[in-house]
């Protein structure tokens, strides 16, 4: 499919350029809205047939990771500032969401768009330089035809300037089944953004297991809490007993209305 570009908002589309000059991005196709809507159109659909390459140069399929969810970012590894600056953030705030979900609950991956440049040693470079050392967070390379079938699967635009490119800065959550469940936008975001809709998938998505884990998942979904003091997530049992309690008092006082209706009742005979 072929992307036309119009001007767009700067906080949606930057270039690395354009942050570092002050200039605004000058995209054509797209206003704002219409980007937006692009992106979330993808929501719901799964891509599929999508071959890449890991750093060690092994082939990696979309595929491969089913069975859990995944957060999917693109960049350009010759991006000296954007790029960086947002793979460290979403390495931020993923911390974050393995100290509460799990260290395995979830895999991330970082595929480089640029074709002619990402090569899995580059996107090995990237990583190191980036710091990322997550053992469930790959990064990886793909040719042309699969890298264009990823992004328009995946909703991102993006388009080559002098500045290098300039891009939707969008991170894709997909469920175990492969299916895009949520977009997040921003070089920075706040945490809950991310870390909700993959608590959700983690803890609320219907799947094979036993009545206890159930139990468990669900208590957890809902004791899983953020706090904005510490900009953290913990479990807070309280809700759940506070919860617990509630639904109790409600069950006696219902039935103390009963037995007292069913008192007048007899009264009246």
């Amino acid at each position: 499919m072929h992307i036309f570009f119009r001007p767009v908002i700067a906080g949606l589309f930057l270039s690395a350029w354009a942050l570092h000059s002050g200039a605004a991005p000058t995209l054509s196709g797209f206003s704002h809205d219409e980007a937006l809507a692009y992106s979330q159109a993808v929501i719901g659909t799964t891509p599929t047939g999508i071959k890449l390459q890991t750093e060690d140069g092994s082939a990696l399929a979309l595929a491969d990771y089913r069975g859990k969810p995944l957060v999917i970012s693109l960049i350009f590894t010759s991006c000296h500032h954007i790029c960086p600056s947002t793979t460290q953030h979403l390495a931020e705030v993923v911390e974050k969401a393995r100290a509460v979900l799990g260290e395995d609950s979830f895999n991330v991956l970082t595929v480089g768009f640029d074709t002619a440049n990402d090569t899995p040693e580059r996107m090995a470079q990237f990583r190191r330089e980036t710091g990322v050392a997550d053992s469930h967070w790959q990064f990886a390379a793909g040719s042309a035809p699969d890298m264009q079938s990823l992004v328009e699967q995946l909703g991102f635009i993006y388009a080559p300037s002098s500045r290098g490119f300039d891009h939707l800065i969008q991170a894709s959550v997909l469920d175990a089944e492969g299916a895009v469940y949520r977009q997040v936008y921003g070089i920075t975001f706040p945490t809950p953004t991310l870390v909700e809709p993959l608590k959700q998938l983690v803890f609320g998505e219907p799947r094979e297991q036993s009545t206890l884990d159930y139990l468990q998942n669900r208590i957890r979904l809902f004791c899983t809490v953020y706090d904005p003091a510490t900009d953290s997530y913990h479990i807070d049992v309280s809700v759940f007993i506070g919860t617990f309690v509630g639904i109790v008092v409600s069950i006696v006082f219902g039935s103390v209305l009963v037995r007292e209706w069913r008192r007048s009742l007899k009264a009246g005979r």
